[in-house]
């Protein structure tokens, strides 16, 4: 009896050691960044640097001015969620660079940008990132949401008639003017090739009024798995609650370029855009000075305000390989946007030729809310030798499954009661075996 009580003792006390809980913080916990802004600091290698090192985790830095201030009666929003495990694999949690281990090719110049991506736009493939998750603004990126949207629901022939508060916003603008007619198309075009406010104002007047527009958009960005995004304007100035990721939008740009109507605007150089009253019609070119300048170039999209600084997303096609890039928070300075995604477009294609492997995927759609690891499926390029990706639901499976697993498999908990409970019917049975040993002594006696 005592050795099956010392054997029972030993039971539960190895379940309650290896029951989870007791156990320290998985790795993506406990190098979770902090919820403060700031400048995203540089670094270099493989490794992901501590918690405290890590800005940006949840909202972007803060604003440079009132442009994110809410309206008198309403709150500000509060931060997004940020996922358990982040999006497209443990790796694009990550702060600093994250690169392919014991890749040789290297980016050639200057890439300041707070942070980037370099992605595979046919496979999903992520070759290559610097804090891919961080939360940031988009500035006009955003216009790429609403342009998938106006896709989805209106007919490009849709005839648009311009109105005095088109003309009147604020920012960069096509030249609409109130009576014009213009097409569907030919506002998409305009909306993507010379980031028009006034004909993003028009299309989402036409999608129903602007906040309707606004709740498609978002609608829109966790349905395609970009949780970090939340679109404050249609046109990508800022505003209450704006936010995005450089993961967000190539995810995003990816989703775009599948659509025929949008890879056609922004690969297309010039286009006959409508006067309005006496003025006359008028050429719009393409703001994106990669076009016809960088081999390959199929198009991407400009962005800039003050609190979200320079954003850029662009394209190129080399032997039939598809690279995008975003840049988010970067600067003209000392290299152009446009020089900077052209350096990571070569790094993306030298990463390819040397078949690294792929740090993280693009997932197609949102990930469960309760990611399912080892269920064989993979999202990950086909004849790729790169670790396990997220699952076929577009979830990252969690890196550190077995942190919540007990020696006892997934049974540790209720091995521990079954024990618990066996050491007190022992027990039990002991001392009634004890106190008849005692009365059999004392009758004898």
């Amino acid at each position: 009896m005592t050795a099956l009580l010392v054997t029972l003792c030993a039971l539960v006390l190895a379940a309650l050691v290896a029951t989870p809980g007791a156990a320290a913080q998985s790795p993506r916990k406990a190098q979770q960044p902090q919820p403060s802004g700031g400048q995203t600091p540089t670094t270099t290698g493989n490794s992901a640097p501590t918690g405290a090192q890590c800005q940006n985790h949840d909202r972007p830095p803060p604003p440079v001015d009132t442009s994110e201030e809410p309206k008198p009666g309403q709150s500000t929003p509060q931060a997004l969620p940020v996922p358990e495990e982040p999006v497209g694999g443990t790796r694009m949690g990550e702060c600093g660079m994250v690169t392919p281990p014991g890749a040789k090719a290297a980016i050639a110049g200057d890439v300041v940008s707070a942070s980037w991506i370099v992605a595979d736009l046919d496979s999903g493939a992520v070759l290559a990132a610097k804090d891919p998750h961080a939360r940031e603004r988009p500035a006009s990126l955003i216009k790429t949401l609403l342009a998938i949207v106006v896709i989805r629901e209106l007919r490009m022939d849709e005839v648009v008639v311009g109105t005095q508060e088109d003309a009147e916003q604020e920012g960069t603008k096509v030249g609409i003017g109130p009576g014009g007619q213009y097409t569907v198309r030919q506002l998409l075009q305009a909306l993507l090739m010379r980031s028009g406010n006034d004909a993003a104002h028009a299309l989402a007047a036409r999608l129903g009024g602007v906040p309707t527009a606004l709740d498609k958009m978002n609608a829109l960005a966790k349905e395609l798995g970009a949780l970090d995004t939340r679109a404050a304007t249609t046109s990508g100035l800022d505003g209450p609650g704006m936010s995005t990721s450089a993961y967000d939008l190539i995810l995003v740009f990816r989703a775009a370029m599948k659509h025929k109507e949008f890879a056609e605007a922004v690969g297309t150089k010039t286009i006959d855009f409508p006067g309005y009253a006496n003025k006359p019609g008028y050429k719009v070119v393409n703001d994106n000075k990669l076009l016809g300048r960088y081999q390959g170039f199929l198009g991407g999209k400009t962005g800039f305000t003050d609190d979200a600084r320079h954003t850029y997303v662009g394209a190129a096609e080399r032997t039939g390989k598809r690279i995008a890039v975003v840049l988010v928070r970067g600067e003209q300075t000392p290299s152009l946007m446009v020089d900077q995604g052209s350096r990571l477009l070569d790094y993306g294609f030298a990463l390819l030729t040397e078949n690294a492997k792929p740090v993280g995927v693009l997932v197609d759609h949102a990930p469960e809310a309760q990611p399912k690891p080892n269920t064989g499926l993979s999202n990950a390029p086909a004849n790729s030798d790169s670790a396990p990706a997220p699952s076929a639901q577009g979830a990252a499976a969690p890196a550190t499954a077995d942190t919540d697993r007990s020696a006892f498999g997934n049974y540790g908990a209720p091995l521990v009661a079954l024990a618990g409970a066996a050491v007190v019917v022992a027990l039990g049975l002991w001392l009634r075996q004890k106190r008849a040993r005692a009365a059999r002594a004392r009758r004898t006696g």
